[in-house]
């Protein structure tokens, strides 16, 4: 059974260092919206490798998390997200966390499971990890954050509780079809079209 702990506006220096002694970290944010210079920030939840979830609820007007980033923006920690390009943005926006370095499920998930087009969560850990996640409470107000209820809690501790068994089967992948240099290629590049995305730019890659 994985070890949950809720927290106010930032981690406990106990649960810090708890998580600086783990190789990778699986991370997520849950919020009121999808654009992040305009949507509140209103959850961050971490995993480690020993099930021990945190959930750190993100106050109104806060606007810095001084455990949250240094935890973040920590050499040694790889932060595994699903689609990283958007709780990047959002970490970025909110707290001024620069998180490196990443490692993207859904970017592994498209370079490695070419078979496929479902490169959602719920499909990747039902594939990889034989279980149905339940996704009912994705699009649920996160603003209440003093609120929320069992079911937003344990939606929002799924998405992060299998994250890393997925990273370490996807690396196992990409490694396989000789896919891994590109996938970190992909990865190194993040923090680019995060900066973009913050600035207001469509895609510059587009004719």
């Amino acid at each position: 059974m994985p070890s949950f702990k809720i927290f106010d506006n930032d981690i406990d220096f106990d649960t810090l260092q708890e998580y600086l002694g783990s190789e990778a970290i699986a991370i997520d944010t849950e919020t009121m919206g999808l654009i992040p210079r305009r949507d509140r920030l209103c959850l961050v939840q971490i995993c480690n490798h020993k099930d021990i979830v945190s959930i750190v609820k993100i106050g109104q007007g806060i606007s810095e998390a001084v455990n949250l980033k240094y935890l973040l923006e920590a050499d040694a920690v790889t932060k595994v997200f699903h689609f990283a390009r958007f709780d990047v943005a959002m970490l970025e926006a909110h707290l001024g966390i620069a998180t490196h370095p990443i490692f993207c499920t859904k970017i592994a998930s498209k370079l490695a499971r070419t078979y496929t087009d479902k490169h959602g969560l719920k499909e990747l850990v039902k594939e990889l990890q034989g279980i149905e996640l339940d996704k009912t409470s994705q699009s649920s107000d996160w603003g209440n954050v003093g609120a929320l209820s069992d079911e937003q809690l344990k939606y929002a501790a799924n998405d992060v509780l299998y994250l890393l068994p997925v990273y370490h089967k996807l690396i196992g992948m990409l490694i396989r079809e000789n896919r891994y240099d590109l996938a970190k290629a992909c990865f190194a590049n993040i923090p680019t079209l995060v900066y973009l995305d913050l600035l207001g730019y469509a895609d510059v890659f587009a004719h």
